[in-house]
Order: structure tokens, then sequence, then C-alpha cells
């Protein structure tokens, strides 16, 4: 299993009408690629650090993990939404230690 997980914050005011949509599309677009489960978006209240959001997915293993970061609908999503309106981010990709040890 590969847990996948990013934080950013977008370019919009966090309330806004856009980041909305975003949020909305994201979820959308992101669910429909086979292989993700687990999906949530999250609000980051930690005051160590200053992104606003998150999401996290699961993948059964790498091959699935990798279709999905190859998937059509995720490189669209990457170039016409994320790269436009994402201000910063930081991306965290986790197995379990019993995996790896």
């Amino acid at each position: 299993m590969i847990r996948h997980t990013v934080v950013f914050t977008l370019k919009h005011p966090p309330q806004s009408l856009e980041t909305k949509r975003f949020l909305h599309d994201a979820k959308k677009i992101l669910t429909g690629i086979k292989g993700v489960s687990h999906f949530e978006q999250l609000r980051q209240v930690s005051p160590k650090n200053d992104y606003q959001f998150g999401f996290s997915m699961e993948f059964a293993d790498q091959a699935a993990y990798t279709r999905y970061n190859e998937h059509p609908d995720h490189v669209a999503f990457v170039r016409d939404r994320w790269v436009p309106e994402v201000e910063k981010f930081m991306e965290i990709d986790y197995v379990p230690l019993s995996a790896v040890i």
C-alpha cells in the first residue's frame, strides 16, 4: 500500500469561490481515476507551517500509483489546474514500515 499525500497553498483566498471550485473539481477528477481509494481533502490547522489544505489517498501498490500518475486525467489536472492555481506544495508518499523493514 502507498499513501500519497500533499499539502498545499492556493493562490486564491481560502474561502473564495475559486478555492471551492478547485477543491470540488479536484475531488471529482482525482477520485474518478481507477485505483484511488480513501481520498480525503483536509484543511491544515497546525501553526507550525503555513500550508492551507491537504489531499490524502491510497493505492494498493506501486503499479496502481504509477497508473494514477500517468493517467491522462491526472496529467491534465496537474497541467490545467494545479500548476496555475497552487502557490506552493509539499508531497509525501508513505508505505507502511512493515513493508520496508
